[in-house]
């Protein structure tokens, strides 16, 4: 059967968010453009009788990622270290369509490791609804329950998320004072200018999938992170600091290391709390790097 041109259009015009909605759900990529392509296969298939192609696609969307989570279970389990989201690269000018996904608060780094502590029902449920503004009975329709037992799902994840204490997304000229004190700290060596950008209670997570070189349990504490990162320094040089490059990290300011300079090719992701860092994200896993051209990531 073929698709008339305006439903492939109208498709196209809700891809980006459906890409989002998708992306924040299974903290996937790849995971997530499949998704999206699941239900486009679904729209053409039955494209007769919707009244509100936006809100029905976000819905299918949801149903399509939470048989994701479902099926990844397994695997998360077995999962060697801590497990972080794919980062999302996008330029600082803006030209890239991720973009508009990664301007949403919701999606800064620190924000989507909070909301995968959550079961699957919960996240389905406090995305659509919260995010994305679908009704219980439309929610409570994909997650096979009641209106109500849905809305539970999203009341306990929202006391979660406000729990966390995510710190909010500072702005970039902020993010960027940080970073370069940061960055001259460990390449001088200076422990005591270290531990004065870190936040006391600051936590270092490195995500391997037991495939690359990070720390496998989370670091918490300014003084043992800076004595971490200085012993980093001394294996591999402070030579290696000149490869790291600024990109924009799920919106945020973050350092991207392209391969052949020491560690693993990764890119580290921060949050920033009354002007010091409170968290480093370490994804150094080459699975969840794949859909990142490194040699092209360019400088904010």
């Amino acid at each position: 059967m073929s698709v008339p041109d305006d439903l492939a259009a109208a498709f196209t015009t809700h891809r980006t968010h459906l890409v989002g909605v998708a992306y924040r759900i299974t903290g996937r990529f790849g995971d997530a453009e499949d998704a999206v392509q699941e239900a486009w296969l679904r729209l053409s298939a039955h494209p007769e009788g919707i009244r509100d192609l936006r809100a029905w696609l976000t819905t299918v969307v949801g149903r399509i990622c939470l048989d994701q989570l479902k099926s990844a279970a397994s695997q998360r389990e077995r999962y060697v270290g801590s497990w972080l989201p794919e980062p999302l690269v996008t330029p600082a000018e803006g030209s890239d369509p991720l973009d508009v996904i990664v301007r949403d608060d919701g999606m800064r780094m620190a924000a989507l490791v909070v909301l995968h502590t959550l079961t699957p029902e919960q996240r389905v449920a406090f995305v659509l609804h919260d995010a994305f503004g679908v009704p219980f009975p439309e929610i409570a329709d994909t997650l096979g329950c009641t209106p109500a037992t849905a809305r539970q799902h999203a009341s306990r994840a929202r006391r979660i998320v406000e729990d966390a204490d995510v710190p909010p997304r500072v702005d970039l000229d902020t993010q960027r004072t940080v970073l370069a004190e940061f960055l001259a700290a460990v390449a001088t060596g200076d422990l005591d200018q270290l531990l004065r950008v870190l936040h006391p209670s600051a936590a270092f997570t490195g995500d391997g999938g037991g495939r690359a070189r990070t720390t496998l349990n989370v670091i918490t504490g300014h003084d043992k992170i800076a004595r971490f990162l200085l012993g980093l320094r001394a294996m591999y040089g402070p030579q290696t600091l000149a490869a790291y490059r600024f990109g924009l990290v799920n919106g945020d300011l973050g350092l991207v290391l392209p391969a052949g300079h020491g560690p693993d090719p990764r890119i580290t992701a921060f949050a920033i709390r009354d002007g010091r860092i409170v968290a480093m994200y370490d994804i150094a896993n080459p699975d969840k790097l794949t859909h990142i051209e490194f040699d092209e990531t360019p400088q904010p």
